[in-house]
């Protein structure tokens, strides 16, 4: 009851303070200064801008002027020393004065007599701003004092260092840009929860400067692989989010109805099938970054929809996707983290150092000591699952089985970069058999950390084997296979008119940030995250 008791008080303080917010814009409003009527402010530099210019100027003109050592003095004298020496400096600085107009978010305000010091937060970082009475007017700066945490203001002015030696910039004017209705959270303890987090993204990064940076890093991370590519002979091209049979890989589709046509559609659940037929075309080189959406479940690597990069090559197989992906995460990491090097939950990983290369069968035996090779059949598969408790299902094949033990027995340890090669055929029903050995085809998943951060192919171009694959995934679909693919007959056209030699990948985009920020989940680096509808 106490607890309850303390809550509801805690309760009505947030509302009174909330309404004395809105009382405080009524009250401008009245006065003819409603900020919301302002359309523009001329914003000429970013905080850290500011900050940057003014040290270089401070290391042009203030050279040989370093501040004085009071070491050893009277503390009267060593004060009386330190402030002639910053006067001097200050009016070095004042006489080439770097004029400013900044713009952003108020996070604290020290109201101090005469003189007042606010910090103003924008997309670079935030800078302190000094604000006196003597400089704004007596009218003024009653208006600054009326201000609130969370107010967006424009300030114009000149920038200086303070004799605590803080960057700050002497304000001119202060204009309230933005009445904040709403009370951010208190500094010293942040917004740390995580459901408001993710729910209040935009007040998450106005409180929390790291996930800021995790987005920013995210967006210099697709630009980086946009870049890459380009530079590649790749093109960036757009296909059909909504379509009418969801292919390419193993996973439930969203369904919804398109009422112009009185359709069922679905949500695409990869970007292949459309790719190859780029392909087909004679495009050669294609890539494509974008949502696609699967009806699966939600834990830290997993949202129903997030963000995934394909691209197809004509006239190259699963070895050269290899040696693409390998190219490509070292000089991400390189751009985005300035290191090949990069450290997840405490744990290195080198991606200067020429990735291990491993079929599935070898990884197998090496964690599991199960060598594939000497299983006879489907029987033998089922005993030797049944002595290893995994569990599989009816419809489950040799080859299914074997992915089970590799899940079970191999991704964990799969830590350092990593291609694991050569799947069976029966988890892979668009890719190349191996010639040497059908029951196999030309694929590999790459693996950093425990997870599967890439899937390829030499993709399957004999539209007659690629029928018999979608007939088999058919019959698994009727079986109960919920994942399964199914037949696509304009795809199948399209391998008929011809579909030249290709190797093709899938890259999960957020898993990527996830490592290249050391981000414990996926919700982490999505802005708005799925989340459950919260009941008001």
């Amino acid at each position: 009851m106490a607890e309850q008791n303390k809550n509801n008080g805690q309760q009505q303080d947030i509302n009174q303070l909330l309404k004395v917010r809105r009382e405080k814009l009524a009250n401008l409003q009245e006065a003819g200064k409603d900020p919301f009527v302002i359309t523009k402010f001329d914003q000429t530099y970013h905080a850290e801008e500011a900050r940057a210019e003014y040290e270089a100027l401070e290391a042009k003109l203030l050279a040989g002027k370093d501040m004085p050592d009071t070491e050893g003095m009277e503390p009267e004298e060593a004060k009386a020393v330190k402030t002639e020496a910053y006067n001097e400096r200050r009016a070095i600085m004042d006489a080439n004065p770097i004029k400013v107009s900044i713009a952003g978010r108020m996070m604290s305000k020290r109201v101090m007599g005469k003189a007042s010091f606010c910090n103003v937060q924008d997309k670079s970082g935030n800078i302190q701003v000094f604000v006196s009475r003597d400089e704004l007017g007596t009218d003024e700066y009653a208006d600054f004092k009326k201000l609130d945490v969370g107010d967006i203001i424009g300030v114009t002015g000149y920038v200086f260092r303070t004799m605590m030696g803080e960057i700050s910039v002497h304000a001119d004017t202060v204009t309230l840009l933005t009445k904040s209705l709403q009370i951010l959270p208190e500094k010293f303890h942040g917004l740390t929860n995580t459901d408001i987090r993710y729910r209040q993204r935009y007040v998450d990064l106005v409180m929390n400067a790291d996930v800021k940076e995790t987005f920013i890093k995210r967006s210099k991370i697709i630009s980086t692989i946009r870049r890459f590519l380009d530079e590649q002979g790749f093109m960036e091209v757009e296909t059909p989010m909504l379509v009418a049979n969801a292919g390419g890989a193993a996973a439930r589709p969203f369904m919804t109805h398109f009422n112009a046509l009185d359709e069922d559609l679905k949500l695409r659940i990869s970007l292949e099938l459309y790719l190859k037929r780029l392909i087909v075309g004679g495009l050669e080189r294609v890539y494509e970054i974008g949502r696609v959406f699967r009806n699966e479940g939600v834990d830290t690597r997993h949202n129903p929809e997030f963000t995934l990069m394909e691209l197809y090559q004509a006239y190259t197989d699963y070895h050269g996707m290899m040696d693409l992906t390998e190219a490509m995460y070292r000089h991400i990491a390189q751009e985005v983290n300035g290191s090949t090097t990069i450290t997840y939950n405490g744990v290195e990983m080198d991606l200067g150092k020429p990735f291990e290369r491993i079929t599935m069968v070898d990884a197998v035996k090496k964690y599991a000591g199960v060598d594939w090779n000497e299983v006879a059949d489907l029987d033998a598969a089922r005993a030797l699952a049944k002595e290893h408790h995994i569990e599989f299902e009816d419809f489950h094949k040799k080859g299914d089985i074997l992915n089970l033990f590799f899940e079970t027995y191999v991704e964990e340890h799969l830590i350092q970069p990593t291609f694991v090669m050569d799947h069976p055929i029966e988890i892979s029903p668009l890719t190349k058999k191996k010639p040497e050995n059908p029951e196999y085809v030309e694929r590999f998943e790459f693996f950093m950390n425990g997870w599967e951060m890439a899937n390829a192919y030499s993709e399957l171009n004999d539209p007659i084997d690629q029928r018999e694959r979608f007939a088999a995934q058919d019959a698994l679909s009727a079986a109960g296979d919920d994942e399964a693919e199914h037949t696509d007959e304009d795809f199948l056209n399209a391998l008929e008119v011809g579909m030249p030699p290709t190797g093709g990948i899938g890259y999960g985009i957020d898993r990527l940030v996830m490592i290249m920020t050391d981000s414990p989940a996926i919700r982490d680096v999505l802005l708005f995250p799925t989340l459950k509808t919260e009941k008001k």
